[in-house]
């Protein structure tokens, strides 16, 4: 199993952090290199604890699509949910938003398993790399969309 853990200061208020971890904002930041769009059961428009979201993008020419459910949510402190994906990578991610002065930092939290052997051998050869990159990005792009609106 994969665990990426990486963390972000972010020079806003962390009420305005945590304006971007809801289903309606998230898209801004989280997925941009794969125009994702996050479809809430319900129609919800804040996450809660068994809450399931799918979310669609596409990568090259592929639509990809992951499952997740929301394991925790702390409106403006904490989102984490489990995840499946269309070709069977699952996992968990939370993002945890603490007071740091007048700004924030933001926790990512990481973990996935790519299925069987090949899987596993292609993830650490490339996958991981590539993951991490793509969480920093995600990260980076909150980082500049909130700092924006600060």
């Amino acid at each position: 199993m994969a665990k990426i853990k990486l963390s972000v200061d972010i020079h806003a208020p962390t009420n305005l952090v945590g304006a971007f971890f809801v289903p309606q904002r998230m898209p801004y930041w989280y997925g941009c290199d794969m125009d994702s769009r996050f479809e809430v059961q319900r129609g919800s428009s804040e996450f809660q604890p068994g809450l399931k979201v799918r979310i669609v993008g596409q990568v090259s020419k592929r639509e990809v699509s992951l499952v997740a459910v929301v394991t925790a949510y702390q409106r403006g402190r904490l989102l984490e949910w489990r995840f499946r994906d269309s070709y069977g990578v699952s996992g968990l991610q939370s993002w945890e938003i603490e007071r740091v002065g007048a700004g924030a930092r933001v926790h990512l939290r990481d973990e996935y398993e790519m299925p069987g052997r090949l899987g596993r051998l292609w993830d650490r050869a490339f996958m991981q790399h590539a993951v991490r990159a793509r969480d920093r990005r995600d990260l980076d792009r909150l980082k500049r969309t909130a700092e924006q609106k600060g």
